[in-house]
């Protein structure tokens, strides 16, 4: 007897199919040799910036002072640890991160996600009604494919090296005519991934101004949702510091989402939401309780131990580390691959550039540089023998950054998005040396390499 599947929801059946991103890195993973393949693809942060011997100190601590980390391996408040969140205020008061004082920061609330910061992004995805999200092109893919299967319907709008294009904003709008109503939220991240494009103060005031506007015409509040992933890593010594939108905000619509992901661990899976005291707010929390109760309570007081005594050494730490890579890798980026090259977006913070190529040199799956890294061009003379492969180069291609229904998407099938955190930079040098060898394949100009 022959059964029907499982009837699966709207979500279900669209997540049913893997996207293009995780079906390429699964793809590669399932081969990846560690030691000769190089990966310039996945956003991992680099083995030595995580502070092993601070973590283990902490869960020492933790551990040793239940009177102050109450209860640290038992189940946590859904809104998150009181002394992570105290931390997480504290940090930002005494550094004035964003330019925000204490009155400010007093005046919103600190919930911690359940997973992440990407578990506070999927529960907006979830407790929103679906409709129109802008956000900025090229696109947090990632992001943007989960809203999509979530059955929103993303507006994405063009960058340029200031954030987010303001003035093509205010044309989409316009044009959106009665559909404005349907707009949802603006999804915004500060140092964008994939480009690491900073978002300009004067953009971000801007944004702000315009989603108030946005609100008051529409007559109902508009959340604006920056994602601040990177902005701990802006390591150029002349990039503006950023201005929090809490600075401009009337409405109480502005929210920001940061993580401790990128400056201490992933693996602790620390991600946290400040905004306005509202329903919006408290549903988030009731969320986090619907799919775990909390984070795990141990590694929120290990992240709060951390920020309390040793935060600032080891941002500076990462930032360090970060720019000296930034610096190296533009050089061999310029000296092998400058002429082929008609933009070159990041550099500056977090871990990225982001390469558009001269027209004639694809980057698509399955173009001629894209099965040249992945060593399946047919001719062993370049991949080598089934048993013994060249080393491969996995890179995230601009087909999968950009949105396919917006107007970039003819120019990011000559785009890609290189990481310099995880790879040593020794391997990343060979790395580009191959990445040049592939541009001189797709000119005909190697046969052999």
């Amino acid at each position: 007897m022959r059964l029907d599947e499982t009837p699966l929801s709207k979500y279900g059946y669209a997540s049913s199919t893997p996207s293009p991103v995780n079906r390429m890195m699964a793809d590669f993973a399932l081969e990846f040799r560690d030691g000769i393949d190089i990966n310039l693809g996945v956003g991992y942060v680099n083995e030595r910036t995580i502070p092993r011997r601070l973590i283990e100190e902490a869960q020492r601590e933790v551990l040793a002072h239940p009177e102050k980390y109450r209860a640290a391996l038992n189940y946590g408040s859904s809104k998150g640890s009181v002394n992570l969140i105290e931390s997480i205020r504290r940090y930002h008061i005494d550094n004035r991160i964003g330019g925000m004082d204490e009155e400010i920061l007093r005046s919103k609330e600190i919930i911690i996600g359940p997973n992440g910061a990407t578990s506070l992004l999927d529960a907006v995805s979830q407790l929103l009604k679906p409709g129109i999200v802008i956000t900025t092109d090229p696109i947090y893919y990632i992001y943007c494919n989960l809203l999509e299967r979530a059955g929103f319907y993303v507006l994405a709008v063009p960058e340029d090296e200031y954030g987010i294009r303001t003035d093509l904003l205010l044309g989409s709008i316009e044009k959106l005519g009665r559909a404005r109503q349907d707009i949802r939220f603006v999804y915004i991240v500060t140092v964008n991934n994939p480009t690491s494009t900073i978002l300009a103060n004067g953009r971000r005031r801007e944004l702000v101004r315009i989603v108030t506007e946005l609100s008051r015409d529409l007559f109902r509040k508009i959340p604006i949702i920056f994602d601040k992933a990177y902005e701990d890593m802006i390591h150029d010594p002349l990039a503006e510091a950023p201005e929090s939108g809490f600075l401009y905000d009337d409405l109480g619509i502005v929210y920001e989402v940061g993580t401790l992901s990128k400056v201490l661990a992933p693996a602790l899976r620390i991600g946290y939401m400040t905004g306005a005291r509202c329903a919006f707010m408290r549903a988030m929390v009731q969320r986090t309780n619907d799919v775990g109760f909390s984070a795990p309570l141990i590694t929120q007081e290990i992240a709060s131990y951390i920020m309390d005594h040793h935060i600032n050494d080891q941002i500076k730490k990462v930032r360090t580390g970060y720019r000296e890579r930034a610096v190296a890798v533009r050089r061999w980026i310029d000296e092998k691959l400058g002429d082929f090259i008609v933009d070159i977006r990041g550099g500056r913070a977090g871990f990225y550039y982001y390469l558009t190529f001269e027209e004639g040199i694809m980057t698509d799956e399955g173009s001629p540089l894209h099965r040249f890294l992945s060593r399946m061009t047919g001719d062993p003379a370049i991949d080598g023998p089934p048993d013994e492969r060249k080393p491969r180069v996995l890179y995230l291609p601009g087909e999968f950054c950009v949105h396919q229904a917006g107007s970039m998407a003819e120019v990011g099938r000559r785009q890609m998005r290189l990481s310099y955190g995880f790879e040593e930079p020794c391997k990343i040098c060979e790395a580009i040396g191959y990445l040049r060898d592939g541009v001189d394949y797709v000119k005909g100009d190697l046969g052999t390499a």
